[in-house]
């Protein structure tokens, strides 16, 4: 079992910044990849960005590409979204998932671990 907590969310205003954490714990050694999703009222829950935990190969999202940057510290373990020139669309409950596979899945029905999310609201 792997368990997440995420923090940092909030609400600021179009092109800040913000910096999201997920502190994972338990049997972490068993976990392959992990990343961030997404979801707005109405939506599909979209993938932000992933990370292969061994290997460090990471994805993002077209819509959040050379404004976001997935990070880790293999020490605690954590991961970490930092989110600039943030947008109102990017408006959107955030969670932190985890898988035990190593492959970086995009749908988000194929991962096995998830926080309790945590809401991002950028205003304009």
């Amino acid at each position: 079992q792997v368990q997440l907590v995420e923090s940092g969310g909030g609400a600021v205003q179009a092109g800040d910044s913000l910096r999201l954490s997920c502190a994972a714990s338990g049997r972490t050694f068993s976990t392959g990849t992990m990343g961030w999703f997404r979801q707005a009222p109405g939506k599909e829950r979209e993938i932000v960005a992933g990370i292969s935990w061994s290997a460090g190969r990471a994805y993002y999202a077209e819509s959040v590409k050379g404004r976001f940057t997935i990070s880790r510290d293999d020490a605690k373990p954590t991961v970490y979204l930092q989110m600039n020139s943030l947008k109102p669309e990017d408006t959107a409950v955030y969670y932190c998932a985890a898988n035990r596979a190593f492959i970086l899945y995009r749908a988000w029905t194929q991962w096995d671990y998830w926080g309790q999310g945590t809401q991002v609201t950028v205003s304009s």
